[in-house]
């Protein structure tokens, strides 16, 4: 596992830091609207105390990360840690205001943490990419205080999120489906399975975790057109994997199909699909 895990890493490494971090540091505006109905629940579920040291993981382009500074206020801390330089130089745009708040490029299952001492850990979907995630936690671990609180958002499983799974259909109708993933797999469902999450955390040092459900509209448009939804549908997701590589024939004629599947949706308001998430909290044990 430990090869395969270093390779998983360094192929994150590569893509965050070449088109598909550019593609979301381009496109932040966009994709902070878009996962907006997420942010508010995680931050009132994570409840950073004012005064207090936070660490973001997979802080990305920096939503998180500033509402984590305005959280705790400038006599706490935070720190976000992120793969991709592209929108980490997003996010320190973003924190010019908060003196006391600092990102950093690195793998957040390497990185040295036992100097920060933070008092809450928390992550917008990121950290279901880790190779070997039971050997990240252990150290993220060592950056939360003992009874340090671990608090993040992860993705349920993919029939339960028609915003992914309604593109990927309509993509599935030009291009062979994609292998079924490993149950061990890092990816974006990796820790649907509660009962898989809770064997890695606690083998991890975290106490049991809990998982409270999250039901959220996601407007694929992100307040726009029924063609910004299209196009921000094949280029995020499991939908663009399944486009990787095919032919502009294939790729124009899977884009119609995507068309063909979001038109029902399209409204005044944006291109609204139900999103599934589940809000994981745990402590250091």
């Amino acid at each position: 596992m430990t090869g395969t895990a270093a390779g998983f890493n360094e192929d994150q490494r590569t893509r965050w830091n070449g088109i598909d971090g550019e593609y979301w540091t381009r496109e932040q505006e966009r994709m902070d609207r878009t996962l907006a109905p997420v942010l508010g629940p995680l931050l009132a579920f994570a409840e950073p105390r004012e005064a207090s040291a936070v660490i973001d993981i997979g802080c990305g382009s920096g939503a998180t990360t500033v509402e984590l500074a305005r959280a705790v206020g400038p006599s706490g801390r935070v720190l976000g840690i992120d793969l991709s330089e592209p929108m980490l130089n997003r996010a320190r745009e973003r924190l010019r205001g908060f003196a006391h708040a600092v990102c950093i490029a690195g793998d957040a299952a390497e990185v040295f943490l036992g100097d920060i001492g933070a008092e809450l850990m928390v992550s917008r979907f990121g950290v279901m990419f880790f190779g070997n995630p039971a050997a990240a936690f252990s150290n993220l671990r060592t950056g939360l205080v003992p009874g340090g609180r671990l608090r993040f958002a992860c993705w349920r499983p993919i029939h339960e999120n028609p915003w992914l799974r309604v593109p990927l259909d309509a993509v599935y109708e030009h291009v062979p489906r994609l292998p079924n993933p490993d149950p061990d797999e890092p990816g974006p469902f990796a820790f649907a399975d509660p009962d898989r999450v809770a064997g890695i955390l606690m083998a991890a040092g975290f106490t049991a975790p809990v998982f409270t459900p999250l039901d959220i509209q996601m407007d694929l448009a992100a307040g726009g057109t029924l063609e910004d939804a299209v196009s921000q549908s094949s280029s995020i997701g499991p939908a663009k994997r399944a486009l990787a590589n095919q032919p502009d024939e294939v790729r124009a004629a899977a884009v119609e199909s995507i068309r063909r599947a979001l038109a029902p949706f399209a409204a005044r308001s944006g291109v609204n699909l139900p999103g599934a998430v589940w809000l994981v909290a745990a402590d250091r044990a």
